[in-house]
């Protein structure tokens, strides 16, 4: 029977790990300077019209996490703070100016998604989420709507990271014949993704090219950073490569997952699914005290995820023990019924 339903966020325990274990003396030093230019009342983001308007909101210091600031040191390569920083309030500007706070909801963009043209669903052998693109299933006209729908579905991907997952995984199937997206479209978008979610790209897998596309991948792949570069993968082999479990993908890709978009059944309950993650997330961050720089892996119950794992391995070390004694006890009595045998 087909799936409808985006799959459960898998037990992440004993497969992550805490971001910034291994910093080095200058890193750290690095990471202070732009923790400290951003944690403090005083703080401002440039270029506001007033006051107030520059304070930082909730939700903008929930971003601010460690991690986040661990990533744009790294997309700067570690360079300077100051170029971090810069980036960073640049990021803060365009979500704003993007409308993550007001005009992208669920409703804005759930005409672009009614197809199932963009859907996550299940996650690679690293935790990663997958987001699945099928041109073929295109339904709308080209708009800045289309652009902003691509980014409400990467900011559900974010909502699905367990902890210590940082990254994505991109799947796209240009399969049947249908209407690619615009090179102009295609820019903005790899835009986007570099300048505002960096290091967030872990894989993406490119399936079926036609021959356009691949001349137009050809023509793009200049403008991507060589890091970015390294992770795409045209027609791989998912499942001999080791990339994804095979009930964690569908068949298109190889996998054992025969998958049915129904979006009247799907699109709520990946709503929730997300809205709970990020709820749940978003509330312990304020219960550790809702400030800038505070650890994903902690909000997202990493040391929890711990906890657990080192107490089903304990639970499952006693009952081997105890196995193991019971056996031995039942060894005595067989032994002296066959030496009184003999």
């Amino acid at each position: 029977m087909p799936v409808n339903l985006p799959l459960p966020v898998p037990n992440l325990a004993g497969k992550t790990e805490p971001q910034g274990k291994n910093l080095t003396e200058h890193q750290q030093e690095l990471y202070a300077e732009v923790l400290k230019h951003f944690d403090t009342e005083e703080y401002r983001i440039p270029g506001e019209e007033d006051d107030e308007a520059g304070k930082l909101k909730e939700v903008e210091k929930f971003w601010l996490s460690f991690e986040c600031l661990l990533r744009f040191l790294r997309a700067v390569k570690w360079s300077s703070a100051d170029a971090a920083i810069k980036r960073l309030e640049s990021t803060l500007k365009w979500r704003r100016e993007f409308g993550w706070y007001d005009k992208i909801t669920a409703e804005h963009v759930e005409p672009e998604n009614v197809t199932g043209k963009a859907d996550i669903f299940g996650f690679d052998v690293h935790g990663r989420p997958a987001l699945y693109l099928t041109p073929s299933k295109q339904n709308t006209t080209e708009s800045h709507r289309q652009v902003e729908s691509t980014f409400f579905m990467v900011e559900r991907l974010i909502d699905l990271m367990g902890p210590g997952v940082e990254t994505l995984a991109l799947m796209i199937n240009f399969g049947d014949r249908g209407k690619s997206p615009s090179m102009n479209t295609s820019r903005t978008v790899l835009d986007i993704l570099q300048s505002h979610y960096p290091e967030r790209l872990g894989r993406a897998l490119i399936i079926n090219i036609p021959f356009i596309v691949n001349m137009f991948l050809k023509i793009i792949m200049p403008f991507v950073d060589p890091i970015t570069r390294e992770k795409i993968r045209l027609n791989p082999d998912v499942l001999g490569e080791g990339l994804f479990e095979a009930d964690q993908l569908k068949k298109q890709f190889g996998g054992d997952v025969e998958f049915e978009y129904v979006h009247e059944k799907y699109w709520p309950e990946l709503l929730r699914m997300a809205g709970e993650m990020r709820e749940k997330a978003f509330e312990k961050w304020k219960a550790m005290g809702a400030k800038v720089g505070l650890k994903e892996w902690e909000f997202k119950g990493g040391d929890e995820l711990v906890e657990k794992d080192t107490s089903a391995t304990s639970v499952a070390a006693q009952q081997s023990t105890d196995e193991k004694i019971a056996a031995a006890s039942h060894e005595e009595p067989l032994a002296t019924e066959i030496a009184v045998a003999a």
